[in-house]
């Protein structure tokens, strides 16, 4: 390198026109990502060619590829641009320090930890907590995430954690669907029956059909054409008596206490897979990060027992 160039920084701009380039493999998706035009980009690799003396991109209409020197050098620099991501990142997360980011699925937000939530807020008043409810896991250390709470092998994307409990499913209505009426487990499948249908990736929902082969019953023709993806969608049909559903324990206690649900006959069912906890490294450096995990945990022990079945 000449004394010039060490006089004077090589173009920033030019670096990151250059890495975009190598990393997205055409110069319109650079541009695209970096909301210019695509002559800006080739602009400004041109100025780093200048700067660097040497050819880093093969030109051919409207195709590029990189120079051996080109990819030797993108190798390089990339690395810088991946530190540089990560150091924003952790700026954000920095800024959030105080805060705790939980994320879960939405039927387990909205239907059981939103719920325990509060009990958090009573032992730490001071300690913030923001509730994710969303089915796609989260990139820790990547996602403004602290906390999540899988289920089944999906936790496996994460490098720490911890299995919570296995829930248990009962049939579960609104009191006024069967009217007092002393109905045994047969009679369940007279009535409107709400299916829980997972999205495939999941191992299946706990069906109505399992229920009556536990019984020793037949299952005629769907009584109830009404099929649910969302296990927290299916209880609320339950609760607006529009049928019996196998409805989640850890998800209904609230319910059975106003005596919006009754269980009508008590035969459970559990879940093929648990739920499990993961958690990104850093999380536990927070204020009340380890003492969030434990409660986490701690309740999650708890309800593993009130959801299996009575002990007899």
């Amino acid at each position: 390198m000449s004394e010039e160039q060490n006089s004077r920084a090589i173009p920033f701009k030019g670096l990151q026109a250059f890495e975009a380039v190598g990393r997205c493999g055409s110069v319109m998706a650079a541009a695209t990502e970096l909301n210019v035009s695509p002559g800006a980009i080739s602009q400004q690799i041109r100025k780093i060619e200048s700067f660097l003396g040497v050819t880093l991109l093969e030109r051919s209409g409207r195709t590029v590829e990189l120079t051996h020197w080109g990819r030797l050098y993108h190798a390089e620099i990339s690395k810088g641009f991946e530190q540089l991501a990560f150091a924003q990142q952790l700026l954000e997360r920095a800024r959030n320090e105080t805060g705790l980011v939980l994320s879960a699925l939405s039927s387990v937000v909205n239907k059981w930890l939103g719920r325990r939530i509060f009990d958090w807020q009573a032992l730490h008043p001071d300690a913030q907590v923001r509730l994710i409810g969303r089915d796609k896991e989260p990139r820790m250390g990547f996602d403004e995430v602290d906390f999540r709470v899988s289920y089944g092998s999906d936790v496996l994307q994460h490098d720490h954690y911890v299995e919570l409990f296995r829930d248990w499913v009962v049939p579960a209505c609104s009191p006024v669907l069967i009217d007092g009426a002393k109905i045994s487990a047969a009679d369940l499948l007279s009535y409107p029956l709400l299916h829980v249908e997972w999205e495939r990736h999941f191992t299946p929902y706990p069906s109505w059909a399992e229920f009556a082969a536990k019984i020793n019953a037949g299952l005629k023709a769907r009584t109830s054409a009404l099929s649910f993806t969302l296990s927290s969608s299916a209880i609320d049909a339950a609760v607006n008596k529009r049928g019996i559903v196998l409805a989640q324990m850890s998800m209904i206690a609230d319910e059975l206490e106003a005596q919006t649900l009754i269980i009508p006959v008590d035969i459970r069912m559990p879940l093929r897979e648990s739920y499990f906890l993961a958690w990104d490294r850093s999380a536990l450096q927070k204020p009340y990060g380890s003492e969030f995990r434990d409660w986490v945990i701690a309740t999650a022990r708890r309800q593993a027992q009130l959801s299996a079945p009575p002990i007899l």
